[in-house]
C-alpha cells in the first residue's frame, strides 16, 4: 500500500543518521517504494555546509527523476537567527533552545535564495522543541500549535512534518511517555486547534505529514495515543487535507516496517491513492 516516502536523512545530516544515498536507492526497491526524496536536517544556516554536502553525494548518483532532493527545517525563532549570525552561539547544531524571549517570533533558518542554491524541490518542516515557553501541559500544547500554524502558512514549506511529535521532557526511564504532554490522552489538544491548522493547511496548499518512525511504529508511544493519532490523521483527511508519508528514516540501512504501518493505516480507512506525491521530474 506504501510505495512513496518524503521524509528521509542520509549520512550528511547534523544528527545520528547513518544512511549512505547509495544504499537507499538499493534497498528501496526491495521495500516498495518507487518514489522518494532525502531530506536531511536544516535548523539554521549553521547547517547549510551539511546540506552541500548532501547536495554534493545526490547529483553523485545521477538521480533518477523518481529521486527527488528535499530538505527538513525546523520551525526556529528570529532571536536565535539573529543570535548566531551576531557570533552568539559556539557550534549551534541545532540552534540556541533556551534563553529566547516569550513569545518569540517565528522563523525558518531557510530562505529563497538557499531553495534555489541547493536545488531543493520540496521543503518538509516541522515543528522540533517548545520556543521558550515552560514545561508545562498547557503552555507547551499552546506554543506547539502557535508554530504547527506557522508553518502550515508559511510560503517556502510543501510539508508540514509530523504535528504533534515530542521526545525529550518527560520520558520515563525505560524510554517511554505515558502521561505529558499529551500521552496519557491526545484529547488534551482542544478539538479546535485541529480545526483551525486543517483550515490553515487547505488555505495555503499544504500537505501533512503521516509520520511511521517517529509517530505510528515507535516503541516509546503507547498504544492508545498511537490509535487516537491514527483517528487525527482519519479527521485531517475528512476535513480535505492531503497527507504524505514520511518514514523519518535514520538508520544505516532502509529498515522501515512499512507493511505493519499500511495495516495500521488501512484501519482507519486509508489507501495508496490518499497520499500525496511529487511527480517524476521532466528532463
Amino acid at each position: 500500500m506504501i510505495t512513496s516516502d518524503w521524509h528521509l536523512h542520509s549520512q550528511n545530516s547534523c544528527d545520528d543518521a547513518c544512511l549512505a544515498m547509495a544504499d537507499l536507492l538499493a534497498e528501496a526497491p526491495r521495500r516498495g517504494i518507487v518514489d522518494l526524496g532525502v531530506t536531511d536536517h536544516i535548523h539554521t544556516p549553521f547547517n547549510l555546509p551539511d546540506i552541500e554536502r548532501s547536495r554534493a553525494e545526490y547529483l553523485a548518483l545521477s538521480p533518477s527523476p523518481r529521486f527527488h532532493f528535499g530538505i527538513e527545517a525546523s520551525c526556529v525563532s528570529a532571536w536565535e537567527l539573529n543570535e548566531i549570525a551576531r557570533g552568539k552561539a559556539d557550534k549551534p547544531v541545532y540552534g540556541l533552545r533556551s534563553g529566547g524571549p516569550a513569545g518569540a517570533a517565528l522563523a525558518l533558518g531557510l530562505t529563497a535564495a538557499d531553495i534555489a542554491r541547493f536545488g531543493i524541490e520540496y521543503v518538509v518542516a516541522g515543528t522540533h522543541w517548545p520556543m521558550y515557553v515552560p514545561f508545562e501541559r498547557e503552555a507547551i500544547i499552546r506554543d506547539y500549535h502557535r508554530q504547527n500554524l506557522f508553518l502550515a502558512c508559511h510560503p517556502l514549506v510543501t510539508i508540514v512534518a509530523h504535528p504533534w511529535w515530542w521526545m525529550g521532557h518527560w520520558q520515563g526511564a525505560d524510554g517511554r511517555y505515558i502521561a505529558e504532554p499529551w500521552f496519557d490522552d491526545f484529547g488534551h489538544i482542544p478539538k479546535s486547534m485541529h480545526s483551525e491548522f486543517a483550515a490553515a493547511a487547505r488555505a495555503h496548499n499544504k500537505v501533512v505529514e503521516i509520520n511511521l518512525s517517529a509517530m505510528l511504529l515507535t516503541p516509546h508511544y503507547p498504544d492508545r495515543f498511537k490509535q487516537q493519532y491514527l483517528d487525527y490523521l482519519a479527521a485531517l483527511k475528512a476535513d480535505g487535507v492531503r497527507l504524505s508519508i514520511g518514514s523519518d528514516g535514520h538508520d544505516q540501512h532502509y529498515v522501515t516496517d512499512f507493511e505493519r504501518a499500511a495495516a495500521m493505516l488501512q484501519t482507519v480507512g486509508f489507501t495508496e491513492q490518499d497520499f500525496w506525491r511529487l511527480p517524476p521530474r521532466t528532463p
